[in-house]
């Protein structure tokens, strides 16, 4: 999927959070890492039609998204998202926590939505888990469920909104190893992350994000191992100061 940024913008009670941003690539699987407020989380929800720009203009695959919504509708729809938090529906259970946005969104049948969710539910390991209500499951559990509802559709790109940020270790890796195997399978994916093990190692692309723009891109392990900009060294070091 190739996507372009050209000038992109963004701003929030008159301060810009992303500045004139250009971009043009082919994603497979691409980490967007980062520095609090840079950015990360308005890119990502920009490309993902939650949030419309200042100015610039976005395109997938060559065709201009065009931020109305009556054209975000059906754009939205190929797409997957997962929240920081989940974005579970507190009232119902695991199972319809999947198989609603397939009914009300996509059109299935009842049937056909439920089916896909117990499907979906055995092979995360979670068809026992189906009854019981968000508050009921764990951490670890409430991500997986949230990623299995995002891509129950078959969408063309995952977002992924730093998935493990609330999560402990051991959930934490229940929910990477997850991604991982997606992208075994060949799922496109973009995930805004603090996890740079996950980052150089799963993802085929890297792009670091500081003060509104993209101030280093490229293939994960060589941005790693050879950073281009003090900025991007000190982000990593700070960070991997005290990772055993």
């Amino acid at each position: 999927m190739r996507i372009a940024l050209d000038r992109l913008s963004r701003s929030f009670d008159g301060r810009e959070v992303l500045h004139s941003m250009d971009f043009d690539d082919e994603v497979s699987t691409l980490a967007i890492i980062g520095p609090s407020g840079g950015g990360k989380s308005t890119l990502l929800r920009i490309i993902g039609g939650l949030l419309v720009p200042s100015g610039g203009e976005l395109s997938i695959d060559g065709r201009l998204v065009l931020f109305n919504e009556r054209d975000l509708v059906p754009y939205r729809a190929g797409l997957g998202y997962v929240f920081q938090a989940g974005g579970l529906f507190h009232h119902l259970n695991a199972r319809e926590n999947i198989a609603l946005p397939l009914r009300v969104v996509h059109g299935l049948s009842a049937e056909a939505a439920t089916a896909r969710a117990e499907e979906l539910l055995a092979r995360l390991g979670l068809a026992a888990e189906g009854d019981k209500k968000p508050v009921q499951l764990s951490g670890g559990m409430q991500q997986r469920i949230a990623i299995a509802r995002a891509i129950a559709p078959g969408p063309q790109l995952l977002l992924l909104d730093e998935p493990t940020s609330a999560l402990d270790p051991e959930y934490t890796s229940e929910v990477l190893d997850l991604i991982g195997a997606l992208k075994a399978e060949g799922m496109r994916f973009i995930v805004v992350t603090h996890e740079l093990g996950f980052a150089r190692h799963a993802c085929e692309k890297l792009a670091f994000l500081y003060e509104g723009s993209i101030w280093e891109y490229g293939p994960s392990e060589q941005l790693f191992q050879n950073p281009q900009t003090p900025e991007l060294e000190r982000f990593l070091s700070k960070l991997l100061e005290w990772r055993v």
